[in-house]
């Protein structure tokens, strides 16, 4: 399936979670925010929820500092 992953066009296997794309792209350890279609995907529901062919994903890593 073709999805938009932070601007750019990305392959993604079918049934492709949330989740499973945060740790494909290497931020599984980080804290992350994920949003699919401008929604906030929760963290308790990132593991459930599917992509689908067209959808449009920003995943942002929080940062602290000062």
């Amino acid at each position: 399936m073709n999805v938009v992953v932070n601007g750019a066009k990305t392959d993604l296997p079918d049934g492709t979670t949330v989740r499973a794309l945060i740790e494909r792209l290497e931020l599984g350890k980080a804290a992350c925010a994920a949003e699919v279609n401008k929604r906030l995907v929760p963290r308790r529901e990132q593991e459930s929820r599917e992509l689908r062919d067209g959808d449009v994903v920003e995943v942002v890593s929080l940062v602290g500092g000062g």
